[in-house]
Formats: structure tokens, sequence, C-alpha cells
């Protein structure tokens, strides 16, 4: 234990003397993700607020032919700009981006609408765009309601009751919560978070292990009558250490962004206070030494530091891969997934952002999968460097 806590000594105060080396582990990749994840989602957030106040502008041909439609739409607050294009001319005005969607009503629209016959009118719009997607689906509600509207009137001239047409209504209850709603802006927060933790200690596990042969330094460290698993186990554990700061950092990061995003004016609210962020270190902290000890193990098979950082550029991506399937797949907290280091975190970090009850079970199951596997890969680590190959 004694020569352990001595290489764990030497290797964070060796790392803690390289400030280019402490940027990126403690500043870069703990505190950039939040800020432009907050800015992101803020960003979405205020547009969304915005364009739900503006009223919606629409460049409308043909509107002496349906003058009902127009005054109606007039009634709405929409802001109809008017003009006399051809389809064609409607389509070039919506790709040049002069015109965001263009209501052409044809000449026959009279006619058939004084005779009850169905009077269709045409929306040209670019669906690729995703700002002209909004206008044309808000353009498309007003219009709805109208021909709604219209067909009540017809039926009711008609002597028929209006509710005949409804057979069956449709009432919708939504069973989400606030923070759940948040959720659907939060979900990435997880991967940002899991990213920081490995961040935190790669370059630590490259210069403990390819730095440290790359310097020369090696073989004389392997010479010292220290087991190798001492050595190996105090370099994990400075990498651990890092690893934690970069986690708590960048979860109060997160804490304090969140604090200014308006995610209230959207029906949306987040627990994400100290509390949750404890919590939610808890969760994340025995994924740490299975971090540290995959870059350590996949590091000590590499001969420098630039090929160190190419193969752990790969292993930083493993966290992701589960997390990609439970957004792909939509999956939810479940037993068996607990035996799956990072998608459990995932899965358990989600449901405390939700506000919902986590079981104690599950919580053993994910912390005990986790360091289960990064007990192995210290043993593995630890058989490799008994090896003669090491000082190759």
């Amino acid at each position: 234990m004694r020569a352990l806590l001595t290489v764990f000594g030497k290797e964070f105060l060796e790392n803690l003397r390289d400030r280019r080396t402490l940027f990126s582990a403690l500043l870069f990749g703990p505190l950039f993700g939040p800020l432009i994840f907050g800015f992101m989602v803020s960003r979405m957030l205020n547009q969304n607020v915005v364009e739900s106040n503006e009223p919606l502008r629409l460049t409308i041909s043909g509107s002496d032919h349906a003058p009902g439609l127009t005054h109606y739409l007039e009634a709405q607050g929409v802001k109809l700009t008017f003009a006399h294009f051809s389809e064609a001319e409607a389509r070039a005005a919506v790709h040049r981006g002069s015109a965001k969607v263009v209501l052409i009503i044809p000449q026959e629209y009279a006619a058939r609408f004084a005779a009850a016959a169905p009077a269709p009118v045409l929306l040209v719009a670019d669906s690729a765009d995703s700002q002209t997607r909004k206008t044309a689906d808000r353009a498309r509600l007003f219009l709805g309601a109208y021909a709604s509207e219209i067909s009540q009137l017809r039926l009711q001239i008609r002597g028929v009751d209006p509710l005949l047409a409804e057979a069956v209504p449709v009432n919708e209850l939504d069973v989400a919560t606030p923070t759940g709603r948040a959720l659907v802006v939060l979900g990435f927060m997880t991967y940002f978070v899991l990213f920081a933790v490995l961040m935190g200690g790669l370059y630590l596990a490259i210069d403990s292990t390819a730095g440290e042969r790359e310097r020369g330094s090696l073989e004389a460290l392997l010479s010292l009558p220290v087991a190798r698993s001492s050595l190996v186990g105090g370099k994990i554990l400075a990498t651990c250490a890092y690893m934690c700061m970069s986690l708590a950092l960048s979860l109060m990061a997160f804490v304090c962004v969140f604090h200014f995003v308006p995610l209230e004016s959207l029906g949306m609210s987040t627990n994400l206070g100290v509390a949750t962020a404890l919590v939610l270190f808890a969760i994340c902290l025995p994924f740490v030494p299975l971090g540290a000890a995959l870059m350590t193990f996949v590091a000590s098979f590499t001969r420098s530091y630039r090929e160190a950082q190419t193969y752990l550029a790969s292993v930083l991506l493993v966290p992701t891969l589960p997390i990609a399937f439970a957004s792909i797949y939509s999956l939810k907290t479940r037993g068996s997934l607990m035996f799956i280091p990072s998608l459990s975190q995932h899965l358990l970090m989600t449901s405390v952002l939700k506000d919902e009850p986590v079981a104690a079970l599950d919580v053993v199951v994910s912390a005990g999968a986790s360091l289960a596997l990064a007990l192995v890969l210290i043993v593995l680590t630890a058989r490799h460097w008994r090896r003669e190959t090491m000082l190759g």
C-alpha cells in the first residue's frame, strides 16, 4: 500500500505541474462541453419562444379568388403578403428564399367553393429548410381550422349536426412531468458527463505509460523493488483522482449553466441542483476506475505518446455507443441493462433527471458490474506489466 500511494503521489504531482495537460483535462473537457451544450439549448429555446410569439407571415397569390379565406387568415393575426405567382414562380421564390411559404389559390377555387365541392389550394414550401417547414406547419393548422369551420357551417345549413362528423373524438392526456419534458433537451447531458470523466484522466493515462516509455524512464521504474501491481495501481489511482475532479467540475458546470437556461418558458423544469449533482456523481463514481483501467490497459501496449493518443481516441467512443443505442431504441431502466457499464450510468442519471424513483438494487448492480470489469482490467494490466515486453 505504501508503494502504491508513493506512485500515486508521484503521478498526481507530475501531472499537476503540466499546465497544458491540466488545462485540457480539467478545464477544456469538463467546462467546454457544458458551456456549448447550455448555449445550444438556450438558443433553441429562445428561438422557439420567439417563433411562438411572432405572427405567421405568409405570401398569398390569388387572394381575390378567396376573400373569405383571406379575411379569416387576417382575423387570426396572419401577416399576409399579396403577390401574383404562377406555380413555377412560387417554386422559384421559395427556392431563392424571397418567400418562405407561398399559398396559391387557383382561379377555379371560387366556383368550386360556391358549389360546395372540394376547392384545393396549393401550399409551396421547402421541407429541407427547418425554418420554412415550421412556417408551413403553422400555415396548415390555420388552413385546416378554416376548412373544419366551413364544413361545420355547411352541415348546419343542411340541418345536420356537425358532431356527427366527429365519430371518435380523441382527447389527449399528457402524463409527462415538466422535468420529463426537459429531458428532451437534456438527453445528451449524460454523454457530455461521461466524456468529461474520460477526458479528465486521458492525458495522465497516456503520460504514465507511453510517455514514460518514450522518455526512457519506464525501464528505471520497472527495475525498482516494487511489485508491478503496486505500480499499476498507483498510476490508475492517480488517473482516477483526476477523473473524479473532472466529473465534479463537469456536473457543477451543468448546474451553473442550466440555472440560466429558460426551460420554464416552454413548460419545462429541471431538478439539476447541487443535491442532484451529488447523486449523479455517486452514480458515475464506479465508472471512474473502469475508465482509468481501460485507458491504462490500452496505453500500456503502445510505444509512443502519439500512438497512445491514436488508440485512446477510439476508447473515448466506448461510452457513447451504449448511449446511442439507448437513444435510438428509447431504452428504459431495466435490471438486465444494469450489467452494461456506461449504459447503466446513463439510464440511472436519466431517471434522476426525470425525478423518477431509482431502485437501490439497480444502483448496486450497476456499480458492481463496473467495478468488477475494472478489477479484471487492472489484473490484466498488471500481468502485462510483468512481461519482459514492457521493456522492449
